[in-house]
């Protein structure tokens, strides 16, 4: 099939490198043109603009934010206006409620589809296409872009024919992965001002009542304190946070454990936490608990 793919950052380069190797021709597209580079080198086609990279059956985004998003897709020379009747705009990326129901009616009235599709996993699992998808958006399309999203993850849930469903749902994931970051930097911290060793604190976690893979992968990069080079930014794990309690609000739902993360991000990017990785949240416990300074 032919597709674009915009926005490769760590995780866009390895999604649109293993599309490339299941066969698909792919057109990319950043801002940022050496970043384009290695998947011109393996055999992708590079564009000069985001209309270039929508001249396929289908485009990808995976943007760090809204504002990013909307850039490429609204607009002169934007994807709605690009993509021909009928393609399809793949939305890989973590955006708020809003604006994905802002995608789906452009779409449609364009004559073109929206299918929703956030990725939980960070880079290295983009990288071995081992990310998990929820999708959503209408089944003649979802079914269109399944072999697409097969091609870039282990797992692909197809959730609900309305696109902002899967968004919902991603926001979702990620409160709940802020929360275990949170609880974990707590609980370190109260075994780690005790003396006890972290390390084998999280084996014992991991290897009995707490042994999914968000423990796993988040307690080792606390236990070790590996923040750099973040895999997902603390700015971001803000703004997921943000997003999630907007549409908590639309829905009138309180959310009251996100309403204090939010505050915990706040003070994180506060006190210099822009270049961290979001588990560096963790750190903050432990600055509460006079073990760290600043």
């Amino acid at each position: 099939m032919k597709i674009g793919f915009i926005g490769l950052g760590r995780m866009g380069s390895g999604m649109a490198a293993n599309l490339l190797k299941a066969g698909h021709e792919v057109i990319v597209y950043n801002r940022t043109r050496e970043k384009m580079a290695p998947l011109v080198a393996k055999g992708a086609k590079p564009a000069a603009s985001t209309a270039e990279a929508c001249a396929g059956e289908a485009v990808f985004t995976m943007l760090a934010n809204d504002d990013a998003v909307a850039e490429v897709a609204f607009g002169e020379g934007g994807i709605v206006a690009s993509l021909k009747p009928g393609g399809i705009h793949i939305s890989t990326s973590t955006i708020s409620v809003a604006l994905a129901e802002r995608l789906a009616e452009a779409h449609g009235k364009a004559g073109q589809h929206l299918v929703s599709a956030p990725v939980f996993g960070r880079p290295e699992a983009a990288e071995a296409a081992q990310l998990s998808i929820v999708a959503a958006g209408a089944a003649p399309a979802v079914g269109t872009a399944k072999p697409l999203l097969e091609a870039i993850g282990q797992k692909l849930f197809a959730v609900s024919e309305t696109p902002k469903d899967a968004n919902l749902i991603k926001l979702s994931g990620n409160f709940l992965i802020a929360t275990v970051i949170e609880s974990l930097g707590e609980a370190m911290a109260l075994i780690g001002k005790a003396g006890i060793d972290r390390a084998q604190y999280l084996e014992i976690l991991t290897s009995t009542l707490f042994g999914a893979p968000v423990y796993k992968t988040y307690g080792a990069l606390i236990s070790a304190g590996k923040f750099e080079p973040p895999g997902f930014a603390a700015p971001l794990g803000h703004k997921d946070i943000r997003l999630v309690l907007a549409a908590a609000e639309d829905l009138r739902v309180p959310l009251p454990i996100a309403s204090l993360l939010r505050d915990r991000f706040i003070t994180l990017l506060a006190n210099g936490g822009d270049n961290l990785d979001w588990s560096a949240l963790a750190t903050l416990a432990e600055r509460d608990a006079g073990m760290r300074q600043g």
